[in-house]
Parts: structure tokens; sequence; C-alpha cells
């Protein structure tokens, strides 16, 4: 269950596909799956551990090279780095144990622990103690550092470095390597991240938190001889743009001798920019120049605060270099009780004449004796930990001290604006919220951007103007029902004077309510009558956009309780700022921003032939930078429509993907790409040189290079070629069918490994809204993933991704009405036996699969993970892992009710599976945990108590201290043998675990999940029956 919905500006995830272009909605089969032979071994929890996935892909600017981390599910993982040219050799590398998956497919942001020189010459890469060596080091209580490879890619040299937490390149042609190590004390583990730029960018260490940080060992590496300069005592290092520049700060113990230093990489010369007894904290370059920012803090004796003034640099190296101090100490035009903030990185405008910061409120004053006190020893532990379910905390409780005499209240008044609970979860949050501010440097002006009325300001580009968002008049009301409304303003930065631009605009789901332009000049928003309007900042003019249009742009097929129908997605802006591109659910249309000119369908064909084209890959953009933004696409500069135009497409019927071009002045899209797959696709930035995965059912989501015709695409990994000795599903089949209110919907049915046509199978259905779009996704084999679809259909299953769309007022009879008829459909197909069928969700699923086996007795066996039960007490609950209120996910999201359980009553009770409950014949097993935050434990356990007192075959599975989901690796396996040991005794009548039909006194739990866990959980057979 999730209290969010979709974004207003999304930029959609595209899984794309060679042929012909033209479809019809029926159904269809993968060839390829049908046709693909398949082993007869069984996988084994070894083979699971071992599985691989490929993490962290890199390619280089030049388009030569390939580099990546090729990883098990569990254990040791090696890089492996190759050249794309076809019949090239691998060079494979051992990294040890690294942490979780860090890098998707392509899209994914820079790669934290792997990255290639931006001149193509070099590949670094960090290397962790092995799985062994971790596991000691832990038996030990001592933390894990990690170490970086550099290898030359000219020479096949490898060069290693002990104790290195993070590594950065010195920009797109770089002349070194920093390699940023462990501090005494500091912990370690995971490396924190190689910068935004690491991959040749201008690099630097991510931005360190405020308060004492631990220095340690800068080690700069020239790179063409070898050499290294240590640097010690560096508390945060970064490059210019360019890579010349390396500035970083002193942070020694005692604070003598910190500073700022600027070493000029072309000469070596070291310059200190500024010196001071204080902590330098923030260090940033400004995004258009050379150009510097820094927080210099002292501290304040009497609150245990730390002072921080802003320290700027501009002209850096050349002989108008100037030092602006910005210090709040006696301004008469800084407000009083505010200090500035280190939570926020100073940041310098694109014409250096204004430094951005945050302030906060200061710090009380603490009397002598509390002083006293909280620098003694000896405190007793506190008796309750604050903190929200799941991290670490208990539900709802700030801290209580044991010496504390203070009477232990929270209290709730109907006036908050936010719950105490979710005041509770964002306490931290608002601790160190900060206010924008601004520095004009010439006027020695101090502005404040935003306050208590307007928090959250947003920098427009060229930083010229901004927008802010007030919510205070519509935040408790928003509580309620999920409906968010904003009073937005315009924002002058030359004076801070604001201009109220849109009252009460309602934001459909998304906390951005526009898009600004390139030029900084316009704002794109969604109306509340439906249509793409565009406000002119300095004006404050509106102008509808879409209004002339011949179709329109909202996603009518969205079947929320919406009030206005959410808009479909925003690709891009123009570079040029005089249209957007827009699509309608189908084509991309190219709309004129100005009053002028008509808006031009691009693609022309996508409604006519269902397909969506749906995601701008914008190549170009690739290595493009946010320029310190937050929510950077890379897309901030705008498309050049004076150049093509790559799309992702997805037929809407076939469920085949691909990518198509739009060529300057024609209308109409060239199909590039059109095949049963799924696809993602990049280029390297400076060649001609385009890289893909592609994935089906039966495929892993290997890498291939490819020219820019991708007639030529060649595979350049091969990450598990064991998989075809495995029995394996058979392939998948797309399946059409008609719900019992009429929507023609379509489900993924995964035939079993080794399919025999005329043979019936047992089936496991699994549920969560639309899912027919997974049916050329690849299921990754694990023990930690349930259910694993391709464990199962190894083991003889098959297994069914049925779509459920919704009726207002009715989302559990939704479910009804949708997924039988496509289980009936799956049957009709001959392929399964109606006698053995299961079903499976979790959550939203959960809640769905609770309520089916009131409404049939179509399933055999059935698992609702974290179910919603009854919806009455639900709707007033807590969201603990947020600490809002569900109500609003009730009227607005998921729930998909109109009103309260007061004013529909009938309609909650109707879709609540508790109130049903009389009805169950399924043997059911419910998963909830005791911290579930986001569906309570409650709703769980009520319905098992229901059940038992009704004498259903009913069974309750509770991890410890786990929350909506298991985190924990032995968790997520002790449920995924217990999942598989229950679907085979119900479907595939195995003979049942003692658990199962006996259950587990409380005395001997310990016992039996000491021997479950020492047993061999290989499976039986050899081969699939």
């Amino acid at each position: 269950m999730s209290p969010r919905r979709y974004p207003l500006l999304l930029v959609a995830l595209v899984l794309v596909a060679t042929g012909a272009m033209a479809q019809q909605p029926q159904a269809s089969s993968i060839p390829a799956a049908a046709a693909r032979s398949a082993g007869s071994k069984q996988l084994t929890p070894a083979d699971l551990k071992a599985w691989k996935s490929i993490r962290s892909p890199a390619v280089s600017n030049d388009g030569k090279w390939f580099a990546y981390v090729l990883a098990p599910n569990e254990g040791d993982a090696t890089v492996v780095v190759r050249q794309t040219a076809d019949g090239a050799t691998e060079q494979r590398f051992p990294i040890g144990e690294p942490p979780a998956a860090a890098g998707n497919p392509f899209g994914a942001a820079p790669s934290t622990t792997l990255a290639i020189s931006g001149d193509s010459r070099f590949v670094a890469f960090s290397i962790y103690p092995t799985q062994r060596e971790a596991k000691r080091l832990r038996q030990q209580r001592r933390s894990a550092q990690n170490k970086v490879a550099v290898l030359n890619l000219a020479t096949g040299q490898k060069t290693e470095f002990d104790k290195i937490r993070r590594f950065a390149f010195s920009g797109d042609k770089p002349q070194v390597i920093a390699l940023y190590g462990y501090g005494a004390e500091t912990p370690g583990g995971a490396p924190n991240g190689a910068p935004a730029g690491g991959a040749g960018g201008p690099g630097g260490t991510a931005a360190p938190a405020a308060g004492r940080v631990e220095s340690a060992d800068l080690l700069v590496v020239t790179l063409a001889t070898g050499s290294v300069i240590n640097i010690g005592n560096v508390g945060d290092f970064a490059f210019d743009e360019s890579g010349n520049l390396l500035a970083y700060t002193i942070d020694a113990r005692d604070e003598i001798g910190n500073g700022v230093q600027l070493r000029d990489l072309r000469t070596d010369v070291v310059r200190p920019l500024d010196s001071d007894q204080a902590l330098y904290r923030r260090l940033a370059w400004a995004d258009s120049g050379p150009a510097l920012a820094v927080l210099r803090g002292k501290p304040d004796t009497t609150t245990k605060d730390t002072v921080y003034s802003v320290v700027a640099f501009t002209g850096i190296g050349s002989a108008a270099q100037k030092k602006v101090i910005f210090d709040a100490a006696g301004r008469p035009d800084f407000p009083s009780g505010l200090r500035v903030s280190a939570d926020r990185a100073p940041r310098i405008a694109d014409d250096f004449s204004t430094v951005f910061f945050g302030i906060r409120e200061a710090k009380p004053k603490v009397a002598p004796e509390v002083m006293a006190n909280r620098d003694g020893a000896g405190q007793r532990p506190p008796i309750v930990q604050a903190g929200a379910p799941g991290e670490g905390g208990a539900r709802n409780q700030p801290r209580v001290e044991q010496d504390d005499e203070n009477a232990t209240l929270v209290l709730w008044h109907w006036k908050d604006p936010r719950l105490q609970s979710q005041q509770l979860v964002q306490e931290q949050a608002d601790r160190a919220y900060s206010y924008l501010s601004e520095y004009r440097i010439a006027d020695n002006k101090f502005v404040r951007l935003s306050d208590e009325g307007l928090r959250q300001v947003t920098l427009l580009p060229h930083d010229r103007y901004a927008y802010g968002i007030d919510s205070r008049d519509y935040d408790q009301r928003a509580s309620y029902d999920g409906r968010r409304y904003v009073d937005v303003y315009t924002v002058d930065l030359t004076t801070g004077a604001r201009t109220l631009a849109l009252k009460k605009d309602l934001l459909p789901g998304s906390p951005t309510p526009a898009i600004p332009s390139p030029d900084g000049k316009q704002l794109l928003y969604w109306g509340d009558d439906a249509n793409f309007w565009t406000l002119d900042v300095a004006t404050a003019q509106k102008h509808n956009v879409t209004k002339d249009a011949p179709v329109s742009f909202a996603n009518t097929e969205d079947d929320h309780n919406n009030i206005v129908p959410p808009p479909r997605q925003v690709l891009a802006w123009s570079k040029d700022a005089s249209a957007v591109l827009l699509s309608d659910g189908w084509d991309v249309w190219r709309v004129p921003v100005n009053g002028t000119g008509k808006a031009v369908n691009l693609t022309s064909d996508g409604r006519k032939n269902q397909i969506r084209y749906q995601r701008l890959y914008a190549f170009a953009a690739t290595a493009a930078r946010s320029r310190g933004r937050a929510g950077s696409t890379g897309l901030e500069e705008g498309i050049d429509l004076t150049k093509p135009l790559y799309l992702g497409t997805y037929g809407e019927w076939t469920k085949k993907e691909g990518l198509s071009r739009v060529d300057v002045g024609k209308t109409g899209a060239t199909p590039l790409v059109w095949n049963d797959a799924s696809y993602s696709f990049t280029k390297a930035k400076d060649a001609a040189v385009y890289l893909y995965t592609r994935q089906t059912a039966l495929d892993f989501p290997n890498y291939f290079v490819a020219n820019p015709d991708f007639k030529s695409g060649r595979q350049i990994t091969d990450a598990n070629p064991q998989q075809k000795e495995f029995a394996w599903s058979s392939g998948a089949r797309l399946i059409k069918y008609v719900s019992d209110k009429g929507d023609t919907l379509q489900g993924a049915l995964y035939l079993p490994a080794n399919y025999e046509p005329g043979k019936k199978y047992p089936l496991l259905v699994t549920i969560y809204e639309k899912r027919s779009q997974l049916l050329n996704s690849y299921a990754t084999p694990s023990e930690t993933s349930t259910p694993n679809r391709s464990i199962y259909t190894s083991r003889g299953y098959a297994v069914l991704d049925p779509d459920i769309v919704y009726k207002v007022n009715d989302p559990g009879m939704s479910a009804v009405w949708c997924v039988l008829p496509a289980v009936r459909a799956a049957i009709a197909t001959g392929i399964i036996d109606s006698t053995r069928i299961g079903l499976w969700g979790h959550s939203w699923g959960g809640y769905q699969t609770a309520f089916l086996v009131t409404q049939t007795n179509m399933f055999h066996a059935a698992i609702a993970g974290a179910p919603l039960t009854d919806l009455v007490s639900m709707y007033s609950s807590i969201y603990w892992n947020t600490g809002g209120t569900n109500q609003g996910i009730f009227e607005s999201s998921q729930g998909r009710f109109k009103g309260n359980f007061i004013q529909n009553y009938d309609a909650y009770i109707r879709n609540s599976p508790a109130f049903h409950a009389d009805k169950v014949t399924t043997p059911l097993i419910i998963l909830h945990n005791d911290k579930d935050g986001a569906v309570d434990f409650n709703q769980g356990i009520t319905y098992y108590n229901t059940l038992r007192q009704l004498r259903k075959d009913i069974i309750l599975l509770e991890y410890v201290g786990e929350n909506h989901g298991l985190q924990r690796a032995v968790n997520q396996k002790d449920y995924a043998v217990r999942m598989r040991e229950w679907f085979d005794f119900q479907l595939k009548g195995d003979k049942p675990a003692d658990w199962i039909v006996n259950g587990v006194p409380r005395l001997k739990m310990e016992d039996h999940l000491k021997e479950r866990r020492q047993a061999d959980q290989t499976v039986k057979a050899d081969v699939v029956p």
C-alpha cells in the first residue's frame, strides 16, 4: 500500500524493443520463448546465491570501453572491463563483496563504485573485503575499509590503493584522480560514494554533514606518472569544472591550521584561500566558472551551537580574484534569532553576483547546570528512543530520558496542521530545515527568500527569479483527503519581492507544481481545467497552451477518485523555450507556448496503432549535470528541436517495446527497434556508439552495442551462461479477457519449465493493480524475493500476472471483477489445472487477496502479505512510516472511495474482508509484521483472530521487528521457503511441513528455527517432474 500517487511530471520508465510497427489488440506469445530448449536441473540454494546481476554499468565517452560490476546475489563480485569492438577480450578483477545493488540500467545516477575517466583512458573502482573477511570483521566488531583500483586501459596496468573511502577524477580530461581515505575514528564499510561527476566530471566529495567531520588523508595521484601527493587532515574536496583546480578544506582536530586551500594541477602551486581556527564545511564550486563558496564555523559555548559565516571566492586564478565574507553578526538586515545553517551547501549564482545559502533558528541558550550535566559522564540510557517503525524506535514515541522530571506527554490537538506522529517522524528534518536566503555581493545586501509563510522556494535557471509555494491554508485538509493545494508565488531575486501567481493550485500527485523553461522566464503547470498553462514569471501573465490542441493531454485512463484528471507526461521544453513536448498518452506533440502556431503531432501513428511514445531519450544530455538543483533529469537546458528526437515506444496490446526516431522537419517516427522484449538505451557522450539492454521473461538483461541504425547489435555481456542448464519457463503468453464490468484487459501467463501441450499445471496468480506490462521482464532467481517467478516456473508452476482496473467505491469488488475473468481465461488456454490454483499479493495486493478469498472458492491456497482487512478502522489509522493519516489514501489514492466511512459506510463494509470472513473457504497464510509502518499490524492480527474463531484454515507469520516488507535476508529466505512449502503442499500434493499441520509452540520456536537454518534447503528433485 502506497501513500503516493503518480507524479505530475513523470518521465516514464522505459522498457523497450525490431520489425514492423503495426499492431492489433489481440493475444500473442513470445516466439523466442517457444523455440528455446530448457535444461532439467533444479535451482538449489547454492545456485540462487550464485546468480548474477550487472551493476554500475559505464561506457567511456569515446564509446570504445565498457565496464561493470558482475555481482552474485550473495558473495564476492567481479569488475569486468572490455572494449566494445567485436571480438574484444575481457579483463576481470575480483572486488570482494560490494554493498547492496548500486546502479540500475542506463538512466540511473552515476555509479558510486566504478567510473571511467572522461578521456576514456582509465577506470577506477572500489574493492571491498571479501564475504569471509567481512564476516570476520563483524565478529571482531571491527570496521571494514575498502580499497580503490586504478586501471590504465592502454597498458592494462592496475594499481591498488589501500584504505580509500571514495574517489573522483579531475574533470573531463583528468590529470589526476583524488582518493579520499578513512579518518582515525571513521567507521568503515561501503564508500560514501564518488560525487556527481566522479565518472569524469568535476568531481569532489559528497558534502559532509554539519558538525564534527573526521578528516582523512587525500591522495592526489597523477595519472600519467603514478606519482602521489598525500594531503593530511582533509575534510572536504572538490574539483572545478575544468578539472584544473582542486579545492580542499583542512580540518585538524585542534583546528589549528584549518582553512581552504587551492591546488593548481597544472603547476602544482598551492595557495591558501582562507585560514582560521574554525570549521570549514560544504565546499562548493560555482556551476558557471571559477568561483567557490564554503561555510566557516566557530563554536558558541553558551549553546553548544556553531555559528557559521559564508565565505565566497570569485575570479579565482585571475587578477580580479576576490574574497567575500557574509557574517550575520551585527547586521541589521539579518533576522533576529536565526543563524546561517550548515545543513545547506552555499551556491554561487551564474553571474557571480549572489551567494545563496540557508538560515535556521538558533539553538536556545542552555543553563549552566544543564550544560554541566550534558558534559558529565555516567548518564543513564533513555527509557524510549525516538523514531519511526523500522528505524530503531518505538512507534510514535519521543525520546524519554530516565531522569527526566517532565511528564511524558504527547498532546494531539485538532488544530495541528500536521499530526503529532508526522511531526515526530519529520522531527530531525524539521530541526535541520533551513530557509533559502541570499547575499547580494555588490550591494552588501542580505535578502531572505523563504520563511514560515513561504517555506519552499525554488531557484529558476539563470538565477533571476524563483518561485515558492505556500500550503498552510490547505495542509490540514490535505491530511484528510490527500489532495494538496498550494498558493504559488513568484520571487524577484533582486529584491525578494513576492507576487501571488496561482491561488489554490491543485498538485496532481507531485510536490512540484511547475516545470521552469530553460531561460527561467516561464513556468509550465497543469490547470484545474485539465489544460497545460504557462506563467510568465516577470509579469505573472498566464497563457493556456493546450486549449486549441485537437487532443486532450489529461490522463483519462487514471481510475483514481480525481477532482481533476492528472496530466499526461511532459517530456521536455525546447531549448529556445518556444515550445514544450507533451504526450497525449500515445503520440508526442510539439506545442508552442507563445500563442502563435498550432500543436503538431510529431509521431502521428501512436493512437492509430495503439503504440505509446513514452520516453524521450536525450542522448546528447546523458552526461548533463544537475547544476546543483534538485530533481535533475538532465533536460534542464531543453531539447534542441533542430536535431532528431529519439523516443521509447511501447505497444499497449502487444507489450512490444522499441526505439523510434523523429527527423527534423518531418512528421511520423521511423522505428529503429521494435520487438517482443524490454530495452533501455544510452549513448557514448562523444561517439555514435549506442548501448542497450534487452530482456524477456527468458533472457537476462544483457548489454549490447550498436551503430546508429541499430541493425548490428552485438551482445557484449553474458551474466548467467549457466541458465541453459536449468529448468526454465517455456515462455510467456499474453492473454486477453474482459472484466465483469466490460473492460478489455490483459494478463501475462508464464509457462512452466519443459511445458508439454495437453498437460495441465498448477497456477500461481500474483496481483497488484496492473501487471501485464511485466510480460517481458526477467525475474532474477533469488531466495530473497517472493514469490520468485523464475523459481516457481522452474518447479512446474504456471504464473499469471493479471491487470486490475478500478471502479470508484469498489476497490475490493474491482479485484473480483477483474481477477476471476483473468483466471478463467488462463484456464481456457488448456494449460491450467483448475483444481490447483494459488493466489498471492502483498500490501494492496495483500488486501485484494484477503478480499478475494471471501468472494470465491476458485483458489485452493492463498497468501496475503500485510493486508488491509477492516477498511473502517484502517481509514483513520496512522501510516506510521510517514506519521500521516490513512484518510487521504482512501479518498484520493489506492482506496478510490468518495468520502469517509461515515459518508460512504456501505461501500467500506462491502469492500472489507473482515466483514465477509465467514465466507472464506480457501486455506490462507497472512504475513504481517509487528513493526509494519504502512498497514497496521492489527489489520492482520484481527483478521487472523476472526478466521481462527470461525475455525478457518489460517496461519499468520510475524517476523519480529520487521516493517512493511522484510529487510533481513534471513527472514526473506525463511518466508520464501515457507511460501514454497505452503503452495507445494496445497497445489502439488507434497507432504506438508509440520509447522503447516501443527504450528510451533513458543517454547520450541528457537529450536525450530535453528533446525531449519541448519537443514539442507536444496530442492529434492534433480529434474522437473
